[in-house]
């Protein structure tokens, strides 16, 4: 499985962008997938999941702003952001999980986008 980030670039605090994220081989559909980020000098942090029925979680400092979406025909996982904060600055990496719900961690990373929020 590979996984192809794209959408990240440079925005103003206030604005909003959208990732994308697809997925080679079959197995997406019966997957879950996520989002995570690391911003300098910091450990990867959690961002949202999206379980294979739909269902979703999110890390609390994004709830409210950003949602994760799948759409299953296309192999592809999105994370729409808005009302982004110059803290939201990171490399931002899709996920793959090995079951149909988020475990502890996944198993199969994308290469990363980055999203830089000016102030």
């Amino acid at each position: 499985v590979q996984l192809q980030a794209s959408g990240g670039g440079l925005v103003q605090a206030g604005g909003s962008l959208r990732l994308s994220c697809t997925a080679s081989g079959s197995r997406f559909s019966r997957n879950a997938m996520g989002w995570y980020r690391q911003a300098p000098g910091k450990q990867r942090e959690f961002v949202a999941a999206i379980a294979n029925v739909g269902a979703t979680t999110y890390g609390d400092s994004v709830k409210g702003r950003f949602t994760i979406s799948r759409d299953d025909t296309r192999n592809t996982v999105y994370l729409q952001m808005v009302s982004l904060k110059p803290e939201d600055t990171a490399v931002y990496y899709c996920s793959q999980y090995a079951g149909m719900w988020w475990g502890a961690i996944p198993d199969t990373w994308g290469q990363g986008t980055q999203v830089t929020v000016s102030s």
